[in-house]
């Protein structure tokens, strides 16, 4: 079968490690199933799996992806809830399990024509959606509900920025707080960029380190240390940071000064749970909310696709179809 797979790791040179052609079926362990793969969406994990830059247990060769949508042995479709974990062990959320592992580290991930899960690691696709809007939901999207919905709370009317509109996370972010009635304000270097977020729901834009109008009440950061001291400076006193991400380095000054004297709340976030997987996708289709592509290529364009992430030259998500 054809898959896209990471065949080692290199810092310098990440997309010389990329092997798209043929790889074995894979076998189904007891309590897995088999997904035939219809769409498939990239995310920065990707590279990072690339890069070498991971947890201690990723191994290498191993099929990339984390996100799909599919059909599954019943021929229902599908999409493909990334964490292989034991919501048991995590109180009830499997992301918090110590044991967990998000696919392509241990287990291959979704960059395949079939892949296999946990029979319990599935959810229904919405039918309102493509296969190739479905896919960009596991990841990004889940993250930016979470980030959201999940680890702070806001009300209507509330203002959030979103460090570095264009992403995967931050499209999503703006997409769903905007629908839910808050007032997203966004950064970015680029005039293109924040002109696209505005039209996608963003109340207004700034370049990055602007100074704003007035501090607003949470922060939604997966930039890291490129935009943490604007973040800090952002903040209203008492309000939150949410980090989900550090693309930019993850190792900027804690500022503790602010954090402590201002009691601002830093939030960490990581995915989200199989159920909120499922309470997005019922969000999406209650307020008509269609996930942004950046571009939709077939999966031997993988290359291709890879490169235009890592090169930030992406507004949206970018997917691989079977």
């Amino acid at each position: 079968m054809l898959a896209v797979a990471a065949l080692a790791a290199s810092t310098e040179d990440p997309l010389s490690c990329l092997y798209v052609g043929d790889w074995p079926e894979p076998v189904v362990a007891d309590g897995w199933t088999t997904i035939s793969v219809v769409a498939a969406a990239l995310n920065h994990h990707d590279l990072w799996t690339l890069r070498g830059v991971g947890p201690a247990k990723q191994r290498w060769p191993i099929v990339l992806g984390t996100d799909a949508t599919g059909i599954d042995e019943d021929g229902n479709p599908v999409i493909v809830y990334p964490v292989i974990g034991n919501p048991a062990a995590g109180n009830g959320d499997e992301t918090l399990d110590p044991d967990r592992s998000v696919l392509s580290e241990v287990f291959d991930g979704t960059f395949a024509e079939q892949i296999t899960v946990p029979r319990r690691n599935l959810v229904a696709k919405p039918t309102s959606m493509s296969f190739e809007q479905a896919a960009c939901l596991p990841g990004a999207w889940l993250t930016a509900y979470r980030m959201l919905f999940g680890r702070v709370s806001l009300g209507t009317g509330d203002v959030v920025l979103v460090q570095g509109a264009g992403g995967g996370v931050a499209t999503a972010l703006i997409a769903l707080g905007s629908a839910a009635g808050y007032r997203m304000w966004v950064t970015s270097r680029s005039e293109q960029r924040r002109k696209a977020a505005e039209k996608l729901g963003a109340e207004t834009s700034f370049e990055p380190g602007a100074r704003l109008p007035h501090r607003v009440d949470a922060v939604m950061d997966t930039v890291g240390a490129a935009t943490w001291a604007h973040s800090m400076r952002s903040v209203r006193d008492g309000g939150s940071i949410v980090v989900s991400g550090a693309t930019s380095g993850a190792h900027p000054p804690a500022e503790l000064a602010h954090i402590f004297y201002r009691q601002v709340s830093v939030v960490g976030s990581m995915l989200g749970t199989c159920d909120q997987l499922s309470e997005l996708g019922a969000f999406c289709v209650a307020h008509g909310i269609d996930p942004v592509i950046d571009r939709v290529l077939p999966m031997t364009r993988a290359r291709e696709g890879l490169a235009a992430l890592e090169s930030n030259a992406v507004f949206g998500k970018v997917v691989l179809a079977v």
